[in-house]
């Protein structure tokens, strides 16, 4: 249970939550994106790409961009975010976001995005983990570096920079080492689950580590090392108070 002091700081926050793909973000934050709402404060997810998918299955199902992009919304609307964008629907980018010049997304989250750090001016970023899925390796490097120190006066300076979990895109020889959790015993886990059951086209048949039960599983896993119901963690690279 968040004592009040928590929810004092939470509803002080503006998150923004950069995510390689849909769906990455609430798997990744989805609970600490409904807590800081809960607390009053603001949230912003900006997915980088989002285009037509061949599932590597049985099916040979194609998924087309569109779908992934109203599930997308319909996760959004879920968990109640301020704002939300898709930085790059062209199919000749999505899955090759390692093409990009790092320069090229760094000013897409600095500066070009309508959800750009200069615009939304973040207290806490949440990125994905460094992986041997390339989109994901690409938007971290880019991330970290948009997030690089500086002058508050100057450029906008994220007080938590913070790292999300994800065991199923680990590098093998990297070591994800959790030293922030978020609660979200409760109704904190039902939004994200139902925030995840919104993107339907992703979800695997269990028990895949894309399926719904995997997600549950991780939360009630965190959640038991710190000795509640359900938690998200991260792993924090700057931290100021």
């Amino acid at each position: 249970m968040a004592t009040d002091g928590m929810k004092d700081f939470m509803g002080k926050q503006r998150l923004l939550v950069i995510a390689p793909h849909a769906d990455d973000e609430t798997t990744g934050a989805g609970g600490l994106i409904w807590r800081v709402k809960q607390a009053g404060g603001k949230a912003f997810v900006m997915v980088v790409s989002v285009g037509n998918l061949d599932h590597y299955d049985e099916r040979n199902e194609q998924v087309p961009g569109s779908v992934r992009g109203k599930e997308l919304a319909d996760a959004m609307e879920v968990l109640g975010v301020d704002d939300f964008e898709i930085l790059y629907e062209d199919e000749e980018l999505h899955l090759r976001l390692d093409s990009i010049p790092r320069r090229d997304l760094i000013n897409k989250f600095e500066r070009e995005g309508k959800l750009a750090t200069d615009r939304t001016k973040p207290t806490m970023i949440v990125l994905p983990a460094p992986s041997f899925n390339q989109d994901h390796e690409a938007v971290f490097k880019a991330g970290i570096t948009a997030c690089r120190p500086h002058l508050a006066t100057m450029k906008s300076f994220q007080n938590c920079v913070l790292v999300a979990d994800a065991p199923q895109l680990a590098w093998s020889t990297s070591v994800f080492k959790p030293n922030l959790y978020v609660d979200i015993s409760g109704e904190g886990l039902e939004k994200k689950l139902e925030a995840f059951a919104c993107h339907k086209s992703q979800m695997r048949p269990e028990p895949h580590q894309g399926g719904i039960g995997a997600v549950e599983m991780l939360a009630k896993s965190r959640g038991r090392e710190i000795s509640v119901e359900a938690a998200e963690a991260f792993e924090g690279f700057r931290f100021v108070i």
